[in-house]
């Protein structure tokens, strides 16, 4: 039998490397209410051959966080590494534990592990069942591509998750040598919800708020997961439409929640920020100005820029 999962809306965040920490979720989560953004998943913790440290955990998954819940992801290929991390974040309180099988990164298929994995469905359930079977309440979900180089396998890859035990199944429609390609196939994960019973989440090009609602329609999944959508409007859940200042005001508090008041931390914050402004479009902050706002070097002016913006009685009538 799955486990419930504790999702508060269709709506989630996807784990993305780099991104997902502490600081950003925060952020978001103070734009939605939890019926407006369901859940979100850390980055990925890497287990190698022998369980990650609870300290290091911690690191990922603070504790709970004000809104949705946040589910640990991990990614190894060693079984007993893996379900003894699980148990350790179960044992912290994470509300859930999810399984990259996605990742298509060089480091991650030269440890074997990842989207590494989806040519040997077998390892990839008896991973889930490990997990399953070292954890007591929390739900175990996985994350997989439709497949390596085609995705004529997303079925067999599918019923392995399930046969695993997870309690939802993630399927990025883009399979590892497609990377992130513009276009991605939905179909893909239509035919991954005629396959299981268990609960689907569609992921891949959601860019707008209307595309939510689309891929459900679409393929039937019962989630649906944003990306990269949510780098270039973290609005992209509500769909609410921004003024520059606001658009301004969000990116400041990402700052100041990586610690971008500290002098030490203030350039690695900028740094971070233009990560974001790079393919940002809340609130038309940034058009034929991004390139000038990405090269400017000195912190100060960058954000004494974004202070203005965000301070609506600096901005001309």
């Amino acid at each position: 039998m799955t486990r419930p999962l504790p999702f508060t809306s269709p709506w989630l965040l996807a784990p993305m490397e780099g991104v997902t920490e502490p600081a950003f979720r925060r952020v978001v989560f103070a734009l939605h209410s939890p019926d407006v953004l369901g859940g979100a998943f850390t980055e990925f913790v890497r287990v190698i051959d022998h369980p990650v440290p609870t300290k290091v955990l911690q690191r990922y998954w603070p504790g709970h966080e004000e809104g949705a819940p946040v589910g640990i992801q991990l990614m190894g290929n060693h079984l007993a590494s893996v379900a003894e991390t699980a148990a350790a974040a179960e044992e912290m309180g994470a509300p859930l534990i999810d399984l990259n099988f996605g990742c298509p990164a060089k480091g991650a298929i030269q440890g074997c592990a990842g989207s590494a994995l989806l040519d040997d469905p077998p390892r990839i359930e008896s991973i889930v069942r490990a997990c399953v079977e070292a954890t007591h309440r929390v739900p175990v979900t996985a994350k997989i591509r439709a497949g390596v180089r085609t995705a004529d396998r997303v079925e067999e890859i599918a019923r392995a998750v399930e046969a695993g035990g997870a309690s939802l199944l993630t399927v990025h429609a883009r399979t590892r040598l497609e990377f992130y390609c513009p276009e991605v196939d939905w179909t893909r994960i239509a035919r991954a919800v005629s396959a299981v019973n268990i609960p689907v989440c569609g992921n891949g090009n959601v860019l707008r708020h209307e595309d939510l609602e689309r891929m459900r329609a679409a393929t039937g999944a019962q989630f649906a997961m944003v990306g990269r959508g949510a780098l270039a409007d973290p609005w992209i859940f509500s769909g609410q439409r921004v003024t520059p200042a606001q658009a301004a005001r969000f990116l400041l508090d990402y700052a100041a929640a990586l610690g971008g008041d500290s002098p030490r931390l203030y350039r690695a914050s900028a740094a971070r920020v233009k990560q974001l402004l790079n393919t940002w479009t809340a609130g038309g902050l940034v058009n034929h100005d991004r390139k000038q706002r990405l090269r400017e070097t000195c912190p100060e002016r960058f954000f004494g820029w974004l202070t203005e913006v965000a301070d609506p009685s600096k901005l001309a009538p």
